[in-house]
């Protein structure tokens, strides 16, 4: 178990050198069909990642966005054991989405992956959120696309404080709390008290949805830089950890922004490559296409599992540039929801939505399927 270090020493470690940084993909408890993922599945998952190649073994870190076991009430998701046998770091993430009682099996998780797992977790477990995306889902964009229901300010800042208690005098007890949002949703001032309540804020920021602004591809890397400036600038000094951005593979037009492995390729090289080594980062994403690819799919790699990515990830002889927080751009959003940016998934028949598939909208049959199988699983 680790030792008792405090809460200042656990925040130390946030800002250590550039080698410390996180780097990683997102990891859904569920493949695109809705099937569970069982520890097997996790363990190559997190093989093939590390093993990527041109990668230089880089890509050792997994974001979560559930503490459940897909098709369980609350048991430890597996991809828990599966991060020891490969000692793959993990970002814990608890859903927020779906109610009280839902986030009580969120908690519930939590507690025994504390009782059967801690001695075991020692180095590594990055952060825990407390959900994803949730203030987005409150904001008119989600509202006009029938997004699920997310979660208020007031709400989160209550689940926040659960998290905390449920984790002190573990081993975990020293672990950073966040919350993972878009961009939007931070700079929106009525979000404030959330950020007061974490100790680090994950963005996600994709550039491909901005829609409501020129989103070509020569304007990626200054869309995302805006994304980051303007989050960093309302963070109250906290750390900025990018958890969800990427460029499609393959897909629809969204506004100017073409898919496509060249284009995913040059955005990785121009963001991907200035925020690596400097920054927690978890790219979005590895696998989306297992076994049917969505439209759009941001996979590195296809409907096989293999260690060969659909472009090159090698970071060497690119010219990057690391992200500076001088001084913010001005926020020309006032609703704190762009359009399309971090718009989330369509449900599948689970306890949470299907997480590692990016679409612009949640139709009503889709959030309905959701709340039945929700209610399933809490039976």
């Amino acid at each position: 178990m680790p030792s008792p270090s405090g809460k200042l020493l656990a925040l130390a470690a946030m800002a250590s050198s550039a080698e410390a940084a996180y780097r990683g993909f997102n990891y859904g408890s569920t493949f695109t069909d809705g099937a569970a993922k069982v520890q097997a599945n996790f363990e190559a998952e997190f093989r093939a990642a590390a093993n990527l190649d041109g990668a230089d073994g880089a890509f050792t870190s997994a974001r979560l966005f559930t503490m459940i076991q897909a098709g369980t009430a609350n048991d430890p998701i597996s991809a828990i054991p599966a991060a020891i046998n490969t000692r793959t770091s993990l970002l814990f993430g608890l859903w927020a989405s779906a109610g009280d009682d839902a986030f009580g099996n969120e908690l519930a998780a939590l507690q025994r992956t504390i009782d059967q797992y801690c001695s075991q977790l020692d180095g590594l477990v990055a952060g825990i959120s407390v959900g994803s995306e949730d203030l987005y889902r409150i904001s008119p964009t989600a509202i006009a696309n029938n997004e699920y229901a997310g979660a208020s300010p007031d709400k989160l800042v209550g689940y926040i404080a659960r998290v905390r208690d449920t984790i002190r005098g573990s081993c975990l007890t020293d672990i950073p709390i966040g919350h993972v949002d878009t961009w939007t949703a931070y700079v929106n001032g009525s979000n404030s008290a959330v950020i007061d309540a974490i100790d680090w804020l994950g963005m996600d920021a994709y550039p491909y949805f901005e829609d409501t602004k020129p989103n070509s591809l020569q304007n990626g890397r200054s869309l995302f830089a805006s994304a980051l400036d303007q989050t960093r600038a309302v963070a109250n000094g906290k750390q900025v950890w990018v958890t969800e951005t990427g460029w499609p593979v393959s897909g629809d037009m969204f506004g100017q922004a073409v898919p496509s492995t060249d284009n995913a390729r040059t955005y990785y090289q121009q963001v991907g490559c200035s925020l690596f080594g400097t920054t927690n980062t978890w790219w979005f994403t590895f696998q989306d296409s297992s076994p049917t690819t969505p439209n759009p799919s941001f996979g590195l790699i296809g409907s096989d599992l293999t260690t060969t990515p659909l472009f090159d990830v090698s970071c060497d002889g690119v010219s990057s540039t690391p992200f500076s927080s001088i001084r913010a751009r001005d926020a020309d959003d006032d609703s704190g929801s762009s359009s399309g940016d971090g718009v989330d998934a369509s449900p599948v028949p689970d306890s949470i939505p299907n997480e590692t598939v990016r679409s612009g909208k949640l139709n009503a049959l889709g959030a309905a399927v959701f709340a039945i199988a929700l209610a399933i699983a809490m039976a």
